[in-house]
């Protein structure tokens, strides 16, 4: 009896605990899962909200910290911030070969210089690894952080979005195949000039240009068809290509973007 007793008390001593965890299980954690969910699903649509409002204006920033961050380069030298200046030329060397000779300078003489005066400045080499570490010199200035396309490509991207963003109504969306038309001069020169590197820098088809001379009855200087200085062929060719690239990714790629962000505000 008194063992019968004491397994009862035990059992109602038991009681308000598995009450309070029931309670627990059953009522708060479901409250705290559902506020959750609430809280997430209010989160996520304040998210889409705010991207489908500005993601137009974010988009711009980006490109233009993308597209300006090169410039940095050279007048970090110019101010003596070396290290931050070997930074970006860092980051950005992992997306360009930065070969000087087709490169932009900043705070020199020259806009460009040809690869005779880059190889008297660096010690003579024709090894593309060792001439893309030169970054300049006081003086002769200091290199942009990418190469001349590249300096098209993206700085005429950022350019012609903010164009699309006020002709938009009055124009189509680029095809498919428009953008394959637009790419397609800078994937013919930069492959020809891959193929012309191999060759050995300088010593290529596109050094000379001799096919281009030949095919115009050598109508022009002798500058335009050698080398890669500033209004050079090889110059026309690497900046005209970077153009039609911004245009074509601008006038293809925005319309997409528009449609997908504005679907985002709309479901908001």
């Amino acid at each position: 009896m008194p063992g019968s007793l004491s397994s009862a008390i035990a059992t109602r001593r038991l009681s308000p605990t598995r009450l309070n965890l029931n309670f627990v299980m059953e009522i708060i954690i479901p409250l705290i899962h559902q506020s959750t969910q609430a809280t997430m699903r209010h989160t996520g649509q304040s998210i889409a909200s705010w991207l489908g409002r500005h993601w137009f204006g974010g988009l711009v920033v980006l490109l233009a910290l993308y597209a300006g961050l090169p410039f940095l380069a050279p007048l970090f030298m110019q101010l003596g911030w070396s290290s931050l200046a070997k930074l970006i030329y860092l980051a950005y060397s992992f997306q360009c070969h930065q070969l000087p000779q087709r490169s932009f300078f900043l705070f020199g003489d020259q806009a460009m210089y040809p690869l005779s005066d880059i190889q008297a400045y660096w010690g003579g080499s024709s090894n593309p690894i060792v001439m893309r570490r030169f970054i300049g010199l006081p003086g002769i200035g200091w290199k942009v952080a990418w190469s001349d396309r590249m300096v098209a490509m993206y700085t005429s991207l950022l350019a012609f979005t903010v164009l699309w963003r006020v002709v938009r109504q009055r124009i189509k969306p680029l095809p498919w195949w428009g953008l394959a038309l637009f790419l397609l001069p800078m994937a013919l020169d930069g492959t020809s000039h891959l193929l012309s590197d191999l060759a050995g820098v300088g010593q290529g088809f596109r050094d000379s240009n001799t096919w281009l001379a030949a095919l115009t009855g050598y109508r022009f200087s002798a500058t335009f068809y050698n080398g890669d200085a500033l209004g050079s062929f090889n110059s026309w060719m690497r900046l005209v290509s970077g153009l039609l690239f911004g245009l074509g990714l601008a006038w293809s790629g925005l319309p997409a973007l528009e449609s997908m962000f504005g679907s985002l505000e709309r479901d908001d």
